[in-house]
């Protein structure tokens, strides 16, 4: 019972949806009934057309066919007529010939005399057995020679267009003229006019101090005239004399000759343009150079002068990057000579003098910065997108990597360094004549350069050009390291100078005194406390381009340090032995015994980029010059108490410069004992007394 409850529900539900199926379609199944029944009215109407076509079609075949039968008779003497009538028109034709010639000849019409010939001459040689066409056969060539004559000497003159010339040629070809004499006709009359254009550009290209026309102007004029005239004659000889091979090879050699006279034209003007302001003209020049050629590679796909053209274009850009290394180089020094200038420029004080210093290097850096990205945007204009050379491999490749990366950039890089070094490879007048702060400035320049700036620019450079590596170019590790090297000697070139000028003060001051018979010791020498002046210049001066440094820790009487080393309780035993007669020898000997344990300091060595390793260097070769000095001399008493005052009034102040007061205290110790040594009646000034004098001071 369950089961058939089951189908029961099911049925209904089938029932349902085939309700529903006619319900949604039936005004389907109306629309296409009604198309049915349209259609069986519309075949109906179609058929009883095609019944009264057919009727009509059989009609006209009968009616046709009762034509024919009608003409039959007569077609026969039709054909013969016409075929009489196209003869007799022929015959006329070739009666009328003579005097067609002639009239053709006065009008000079030779193109349509020459294919009326052409059309008759076959049938006068075949019916040339006949009297009456043997003599129209005779006047024809009569006239046909008087033609090819004049011919000839249009040719010879050469006067006309290369089109009418070519048309000339063309005429006596079909005329059976010789076509090897008229090839070589051809090539000269046509060498003629191009000679012509030639001259008128070589006479644009002499050289002169203002070009009357600027490149663009040059290269659209030899575009237009020559090389359009040139792509005319190797067209029309094609055409002409294409059916002899043999004469490819004059057209070939005559190309190759005209265009070498043309690129040497070419090359003369290009090399006129030394100004490296605007570039574009010069690019835009080439690239309708490089253009204009390509119609020749297709007009004549063996010849080498596109290649030709190619390689003026990329000599011309190789010639322009080395224009602008040279201004670039150009500039830099121009750029010196101003901050030379400017450093030279009297100032109202030294912090005045020294404020402008990192001015002067942010100026210097800025404009040589924004020089090279300059230079760079001129360059891309030769690889630009829109240039038709620009896809050449050397413009994609060597260009990009050699010729702007390595001979532009990483050269002009290299002679900033280079430069700079020469600054410091002599001491004589060149290297005397070098400020100071240009010294400093240009150390300050190319550390700079190898921190940062060669990065930069490099970096630039490969993004701007798509530099690929493939080729060996120059790492930017390599041209940090010059760049530092170039420093380093700088600024040890720096440190040598500045003591060089504290020492001469301090060498003059010891070598112009009678240190025997001088005076006692009431102040201190003006000298010293000049030095210490300008030691606080230099560190002022240095302190604004490279940063302080690390010291080691000082004392808390550095100041007064001077007080255990030099007092007489100190010193004393030093010497003592030396105002005794009984122990001559024991004060060397305590003083050479004193040196071994003492750290050996290197006066000339390397500094570092900071500014406390810089004044230690100077100082060092300054104390040391004192020293050598005080050796060089013989001391009465107030001599010795006069360098003690010194040293003590330099300890007071040259200990805050230095990495190690300790350097400062041996050194200034050496030079009160080697003052000691040499005096002939040694006794120490009490350091109170000193300490007073100094203070005073």
């Amino acid at each position: 019972m369950d089961h058939e409850t089951c189908m029961v529900k099911q049925i209904r539900s089938l029932d349902s949806d085939m309700q529903t199926l006619v319900y949604e379609n039936y005004n389907k199944f109306i629309s296409a009934t009604d198309t049915i029944r349209k259609m069986k009215n519309d075949f109906k109407k179609m058929e009883d057309e095609m019944d009264c076509l057919s009727a009509n079609m059989a009609a006209i075949t009968d009616f046709s066919a009762s034509i024919s039968s009608t003409l039959q008779d007569q077609h026969a003497q039709i054909t013969k007529l016409s075929g009489v009538h196209t003869l007799l028109r022929k015959l006329q034709f070739l009666f009328e010939l003579p005097a067609r010639l002639n009239k053709c000849l006065e009008l000079q019409a030779y193109a349509q005399a020459v294919s009326s010939h052409r059309r008759a001459r076959c049938v006068l040689q075949q019916y040339s057995h006949l009297p009456s066409f043997k003599g129209i056969q005779d006047d024809c060539n009569a006239i046909m020679e008087k033609l090819a004559q004049e011919l000839r000497q249009k040719f010879r003159d050469g006067g006309t267009s290369a089109k009418d010339l070519s048309e000339c040629v063309e005429l006596m070809l079909q005329l059976d003229e010789p076509a090897e004499e008229l090839c070589d006709k051809f090539l000269s009359h046509a060498r003629s006019r191009l000679e012509l254009d030639l001259q008128g550009l070589e006479t644009l290209s002499l050289p002169s101090p203002t070009p009357n026309t600027d490149i663009l102007e040059f290269i659209d004029r030899g575009c237009n005239e020559f090389v359009s005239s040139l792509c005319l004659v190797i067209t029309s000889y094609q055409e002409l004399f294409i059916n002899h091979a043999q004469t490819g090879e004059l057209l070939q050699a005559f190309v190759d000759d005209l265009a070498a006279r043309y690129f040497s034209l070419v090359e003369r003007r290009i090399q006129e343009e030394k100004g490296v302001g605007d570039n574009s003209l010069l690019v835009r020049a080439l690239d309708r150079f490089h253009r204009r050629l390509q119609a020749v590679a297709k007009l004549l796909p063996g010849s080498a002068v596109p290649n030709r053209g190619t390689e003026i274009v990329i000599r011309a850009a190789t010639e322009r990057v080395k224009q602008y290394l040279s201004a670039l180089q150009s500039f830099y020094m121009d750029s010196l000579t101003d901050v030379r200038q400017a450093l030279a420029t009297p100032r109202l004080s030294v912090a005045g003098a020294g404020a402008s210093l990192p001015e002067l290097l942010s100026s210097l850096s800025a404009s040589i910065l924004n020089q090279i990205k300059s230079v760079l945007a001129s360059v891309h204009l030769f690889t630009a997108k829109d240039i038709t050379f620009s896809n050449k491999p050397y413009f994609k490749g060597e260009f990009c990597s050699q010729g702007v990366r390595e001979n532009l950039v990483v050269n002009f890089i290299r002679f900033v360094c280079q430069s700079s070094r020469q600054f410091c490879e002599s001491a004589g007048d060149k290297g005397g004549s070098t400020p100071p702060a240009l010294l400093l400035l240009l150390s300050r320049l190319c550390l700079d350069f190898e921190t940062s700036t060669i990065s930069y620019i490099l970096t630039l450079t490969d993004e701007q050009f798509l530099v690929q590596h493939q080729n060996p170019i120059t790492p930017v590790t390599a041209l940090c390291g010059e760049a530092r090297e170039a420093a380093q000697k700088l600024l040890n070139h720096y440190v040598k100078v500045q003591g060089l000028i504290i020492s001469q003060m301090l060498r003059k001051s010891v070598e112009t005194r009678d240190w025997v018979n001088t005076i006692e010791p009431r102040n201190v020498r003006a000298v010293m406390k000049r030095v210490v002046e300008d030691t606080t210049s230099i560190d002022v001066q240095v302190g604004l381009l490279y940063e302080e440094g690390v010291r080691k820790a000082h004392s808390s009487d550095s100041s007064k340090r001077t007080f255990s080393v030099y007092s007489s309780s100190r010193q004393q035993p030093r010497y003592a032995a030396s105002y005794t007669p009984s122990a001559p020898m024991d004060t060397n000997l305590l003083s050479n015994i004193h040196k071994l344990f003492s750290e050996r300091i290197d006066i000339f060595s390397s500094v570092e980029f900071n500014k406390v390793s810089v004044m230690t260097g100077i100082i060092k070769i300054s104390l040391k010059t004192f020293l050598e000095c005080v050796r060089l001399r013989t001391f009465g008493r107030y001599g010795l108490q006069q360098i003690q005052v010194d040293c003590h009034y330099l300890q007071m102040y040259l200990w805050r410069f230095v990495s190690d007061e300790n350097l400062v205290h041996f050194l200034l110790d050496e030079i009160v004992g080697s003052a000691a040594h040499r005096c002939l009646d040694p006794s120490p000034m009490e350091q109170s007394v000193i300490e007073v004098i100094c203070e005073r001071g």
